[in-house]
């Protein structure tokens, strides 16, 4: 009997492999655009899941000025 070995399974899971990437892409090809175009930061955290984080968040808020009240 014939038997390709893991070659044949090599192939078999860089096809699987090929294809969850393909549909991974797929579903989330439109909110990373809109991301990309507002220059937030996307990971990649699963299967069709992304993380979009705004870098203004990161930004520390400048102190506001205290009014001094004379009385």
């Amino acid at each position: 009997m014939y038997s390709q070995g893991t070659k044949g399974l090599g192939r078999i899971k860089s096809l699987v492999q090929d294809v969850i990437a393909s549909a991974d892409y797929e579903i989330c090809v439109e909110p990373d655009e809109f991301a990309y175009r507002r220059n937030w930061t996307v990971a990649r955290t699963g299967f069709g899941s992304r993380r979009y984080r705004d870098s203004r968040f990161d930004q520390h808020p400048l102190p506001r000025k205290v009014i001094e009240e004379v009385s």
